[in-house]
């Protein structure tokens, strides 16, 4: 039997001013946007290789060029393009990837939520010893973390991404495929302006003392 490998890949899009975060723009503006974009994708990475759980990947719309990303290949972590798609097919990518490149267990992640930390992302591998898939659900009705040991298309097809109805209708496809499933702990993620409370100590402060 092959020993067992963990994947943790990381989702992440290329913090361009004008282009990232792009709802938080009418409270940080375009570049604070951007910098808060890249401060919580380094968060994010940190978790990832701080989590001691297998290789890190970091998987990059809309493709590997830009500075941030070539920041985080420096550190050891795999670079790779998430491709085109919907959110639902560039994840099922990234597990299709992770599960051919001979991967027993994938846990994949975005930036979005500075308080998934390594501490969560070990928790999320151990419930997986027994776990078909693994979730950290957000308050806002989606999820920020999702496990699996094997792919199930029905997770990622047909689904109303960036809706409250995600995790309702992943619950409901879970259980027609007869997985058995763990969920962390909700999570807050940052989207809107109106989440930005929920950012680590000091982060606001100085996203606004230098806004453009």
């Amino acid at each position: 039997m092959n020993a067992e490998k963990t994947r943790v890949i990381v989702m992440a899009k290329a913090p361009e001013p004008g282009q990232a975060k792009t709802r938080l723009i009418p409270a940080l503006g375009a570049h604070g946007a951007a910098r808060l974009a890249e401060r919580l994708l380094e968060r994010a990475v940190d978790a990832a290789i701080d989590s001691g759980i297998g290789e890190v990947v970091l998987a990059c719309a809309p493709d590997t060029a830009h500075a941030a990303f070539a920041a985080q290949a420096r550190r050891g972590v795999a670079l790779r393009a998430q491709g085109e798609g919907d959110l639902g097919l560039r994840m099922r990518r990234a597990f299709d990837d992770a599960f051919a490149a001979g991967a027993t267990h994938a846990v994949l992640i975005g930036t979005d939520v500075p308080a998934l930390d390594a501490t969560t992302l070990r928790r999320a591998r151990a419930a997986l010893a027994a776990a078909d898939a693994v979730f950290v659900p957000a308050f806002d009705g989606g999820y920020a973390l999702i496990g699996l040991r094997r792919v199930e298309p029905s997770l990622f097809e047909g689904l109303p991404w960036s809706s409250a109805a995600v995790m309702a209708l992943t619950r409901e496809r879970l259980a027609a495929a007869g997985l058995v499933h763990v969920e962390l702990p909700a999570v807050h993620d940052i989207d809107e302006p109106a989440d930005l409370r929920h950012l680590p100590p000091g982060w606001l402060q100085a996203l606004t003392a230098s806004r453009d």
